[in-house]
């Protein structure tokens, strides 16, 4: 019996870092958005080239592994090089494979590094977007839980599938969505929504799926297509949860950043290992918290991914605060 199936897109991930690139601003009346800009027609050198796995389905998967978990990883690989290299890595993090494979070409990345330290991805699907339910291996998942990472096309139909058989099976199921899926509307989500015991969004992904407002305000509207609990990351800020009963604020720490990607699946499923392994959301908040804090510390998704001592350790000497707020 696993405690955790993954279910998610696979990928090499190529980070390319350079100084000769430039940080443009635009103003709209819905806020600012950063461009990252190269000369055109120049050869610009690469300073550094690190190669790696990553696609939300492995990131979550090595992050619940090492957190002590009994995990499966749920995906399906193309019949290239990128494929094995992507095996061996989960082999070594010890993850169980639960993948079907086929002709083609595994999901690919490239990741280029801004000014800012922030990034912008070219994300190559590859088969992670041909993924069909009568793929699976129906009696591998001896599961309590599923993860599930956003996935597109027949993937995503694959995904509502899932989590009706996992509602049937009384497998609970947590949620993180992407703008891929949410800038679709809620109907396009209601089936998934429906079965899904926790969702995870980021700010601006809430906003796509039920409007502005209060982060307060949003996780209410969230709540209420079908979650049994909300939590809603907002970057530098932390992130908010609610369960129904009370909003809880997870304030981070100032600390250096050096690449972000990653932090988003470090969080979630940091989150739901806290909800594992001791059923209370401050907890979760803090242990979600600091794993995306040492992710963001690291260049690569994985590179700086806590194992559970090593993240006990870091909240007592760097505390994560949790304001905790009955709703009336």
């Amino acid at each position: 019996m696993y405690d955790v199936i993954t279910v998610g897109s696979n990928t090499v991930d190529v980070f390319a870092k350079t100084k000769f690139s430039e940080l443009i601003k635009i103003f709209k009346p819905e806020g600012e958005t950063d461009l990252l800009a190269y000369p055109t027609g120049a050869k610009i050198l690469v300073e550094e080239l690190n190669f790696t796995t990553g696609g939300g389905g492995t990131n979550t998967a090595v992050a619940l592994s090492r957190l002590g978990h009994k995990v499966a990883y749920l995906g399906k690989l193309g019949d290239d090089e990128n494929a094995n290299f992507i095996i061996n890595y989960l082999k070594k993090e010890k993850i169980d494979l639960i993948a079907s494979r086929g002709k083609g070409c595994s999901g690919y990345s490239l990741i280029l590094d801004s000014l800012e330290h922030d990034r912008t991805i070219l994300a190559f699907k590859g088969l992670n977007d041909k993924f069909k339910f009568s793929e699976i291996q129906l009696k591998k998942l001896k599961t309590k839980w599923f993860y599930f990472s956003s996935m597109m096309n027949e993937s995503f139909k694959m995904l509502e599938e899932l989590s009706a058989y996992a509602k049937k099976k009384n497998i609970k199921v947590a949620f993180n969505a992407s703008s891929y899926l949410v800038e679709n509307g809620k109907g396009y989500l209601k089936k998934l929504l429906g079965n899904v015991e926790i969702l995870v969004l980021n700010e601006e992904e809430a906003c796509l799926l039920v409007g502005s407002g209060t982060v307060n305000g949003m996780l209410k509207e969230l709540r209420s297509l079908g979650p049994n609990m909300v939590v809603i990351t907002k970057g530098k800020r932390g992130a908010a949860a609610f369960d129904g009963k009370s909003i809880y604020q997870g304030i981070p720490n100032k600390i250096k950043i050096v690449e972000t990607t990653g932090a988003g699946d470090a969080f979630a499923s940091s989150f739901l290992s806290g909800i594992i392994k001791k059923k209370d959301v401050e907890f979760a908040m803090k242990l979600g918290i600091t794993n995306a804090e040492s992710v963001i510390s690291y260049h690569g998704a994985k590179e700086k991914l806590l194992k559970y001592g090593e993240a006990l350790k870091i909240m007592k000497k760097r505390p994560i605060k949790v304001i905790k707020k009955k709703v009336r």
